[in-house]
């Protein structure tokens, strides 16, 4: 068959439609992969590099490899008689340069061993004694990252330096600035090796491991819960027919990509596939939950045909989105829209957050450690959590899809109302879960510690001035009688139980109480009333 002048005008013109099409959805493909929740994304790949203590220690060496050619090239370029009057520069010859470089190359490693000695020695105990989920808060330690990268990056430095010091004049064969850097950055490592010893002798203190779970918990309440509450979105959920009907719906079940725990989900790419094949995805796992690639983790419900929210806003009248079935590249953008780890690594997740602290509580209730106190400071620092959490807003479960606008409103021939189109549903946990896993957790390890039990019914109290309703209230009613009947059940003494009971008794009374927020709760037991009428009565 010949081929016309016009078909070889056309092919290269149609080759480049073909090529710009399939890169078009290459790049569609991609961008619902990895360009949606962006923020997200990168922020857990920051995590990820902080959380490896390799990161700020080999950035601290390229620092060292990179500066060490810029001042040789200054010093190249610089007026050696300038030098000269500075006071503190270096002006020795080559042997003393070559000296005192060699000195502080092995010095510098010499103390980085005994810094990585230290760290090793304090992470065995942080282990044995706070629990192996709390090296990670050791290792993500900036400064100490930091001491151990400037000693390492010092000693890079060093070495370059000294490759490029020559037997010649010393006008010319001794880079003067660069060793007065070295020399400065000796001092300061001096310095720095004294911060981390003290750093290191407060970060093992129990109240100060304590303190930085309870600061990361607070930030991933922060993050999840928020201050008011979106009228758009109860507005959305209420007004939405699709929260109660999505169960009627065709239902595909959706099974885990792979093994291992939930770290990341990204919302806003499982909106988008949800709403590009006309469908509702629920998930039934939250972060931290451990599945198997045979695990049902969630349910695609696909819309049907005739439903209002396959109606686009379009120019072409009454045009519908057909709803798909899950294909290929359907499993594919969902495996992306989920971070899976063989290991529970750390996440935004409030319960593994919480989880630190109370394995802390745990161990410090353990035969070995037997530190109630401890304990009882943990006890606390989830208070200030909870306390947070009964305040805020919790996050929503059902997240909507809001059409976008169209720019000429005018070439709209479909009247149908701009509203939110519900997508995806997620598993919440209520505040009587984090309850259950924290105060209820440390409850069944101290049953029969009459001091953090007291303290386990002040928190309940103290909890009692942040709730907002009725519900709040059962739950934390329920677990004050759980304290009661752990008390009851273990206690050694007849005394010691009557003296719980008796401050359960008084808690519940004043959680039942209307006006609860605007009293001071203080437990006064009998045989300290009667001490202090006693008191009384003499002074009188």
């Amino acid at each position: 068959m010949a081929v016309t002048k016009n078909d070889k005008n056309n092919l290269p013109t149609r080759i480049l439609s073909t090529s710009l099409d399939a890169l078009k959805k290459f790049i569609q493909l991609w961008s619902l992969q990895t360009l949606t929740d962006l923020p997200d994304r990168l922020r857990n790949l920051w995590q990820q590099l902080i959380g490896s203590y390799w990161f700020i220690p080999t950035a601290c060496v390229l620092t060292g490899i990179l500066l060490a050619p810029l001042f040789i090239a200054i010093d190249q370029q610089f007026d050696r008689a300038t030098v000269k009057d500075i006071s503190f520069a270096f002006t020795g010859d080559d042997s003393s340069a070559r000296a005192i470089m060699t000195t502080i190359a092995g010095a510098v490693l010499g103390v980085a061993g005994t810094t990585f000695s230290i760290t090793i020695a304090v992470l065995s105990m942080a282990s044995s004694q706070f629990g192996p989920r709390l090296l990670r808060n050791f290792l993500t330690d900036t400064s100490n990252q930091f001491v151990l990268g400037a000693f390492i990056g010092t000693f890079s430095y060093s070495l370059l330096v000294l490759k490029a010091i020559h037997k010649h004049d010393v006008n010319f064969g001794v880079p003067q600035l660069s060793v007065t850097f070295a020399i400065v950055m000796a001092v300061v490592c001096a310095l720095l090796l004294v911060y981390f010893v003290q750093h290191m002798v407060h970060a093992i203190q129990a109240s100060r491991v304590i303190q930085g779970a309870c600061n990361d918990a607070i930030k991933n309440i922060h993050y999840w819960y928020s201050d008011n509450c979106e009228m758009e979105h109860q507005y959305n959920v209420i007004n939405s027919d699709d929260v109660e009907q999505y169960h009627s719906w065709a239902a595909t079940p959706i099974y885990a990509p792979t093994s291992g725990y939930l770290q990341q989900i990204y919302f806003e790419s499982l909106i988008t596939l949800a709403q590009d094949y006309g469908g509702v995805v629920q998930l039934h796992t939250n972060l931290g939950d451990f599945v198997t690639d045979k695990n049902v983790i969630g349910h695609f419900y696909r819309r049907p045909t005739a439903h209002i929210s396959n109606l686009k806003k379009t120019k072409t009248s009454q045009l519908a989105v057909s709803p798909q079935a899950p294909d290929g590249i359907f499993w594919q953008r969902f495996a992306a829209c989920l971070h899976f780890e063989r290991q529970s690594a750390y996440t935004n997740d409030i319960a593994s957050s919480l989880g630190q602290i109370t394995e802390i509580a745990v161990r410090a209730l353990s035969p070995g450690i037997n530190d109630p106190k401890t304990a009882v400071n943990c006890v606390q620092s989830l208070t200030i959590c909870l306390s947070l959490m009964l305040r805020r807003q919790p996050p929503s479960p059902y997240h909507f899809y809001t059409p976008p606008k169209n720019k000429d409103e005018s070439d709209i021939t479909v009247n149908q109302p701009r509203i939110a189109i519900l997508a995806l549903i997620t598993r919440t946990p209520k505040i009587s879960d984090f309850i259950e896993t924290s105060l209820g957790e440390i409850r069944r390890y101290a049953i029969a510690d009459l001091m953090v039990l007291k303290a386990l019914c002040q928190a309940v109290t103290d909890l009692n001035y942040a709730r907002v309703n009725s519900a709040q209230r059962q739950t934390l009613l329920r677990e004050l009688t759980l304290i009661e009947h752990a008390g009851q059940a273990n206690l050694s003494y007849k005394e010691l139980t009557e003296d719980l009971i008796a401050m359960c008794q008084q808690a519940r009374q004043f959680i039942h109480d209307d006006n609860a927020q605007h009293r001071h709760f203080e437990y006064i037991s009998k045989f300290d009333m009667h001490i202090y009428k006693d008191l009384q009565t003499q002074s009188r």
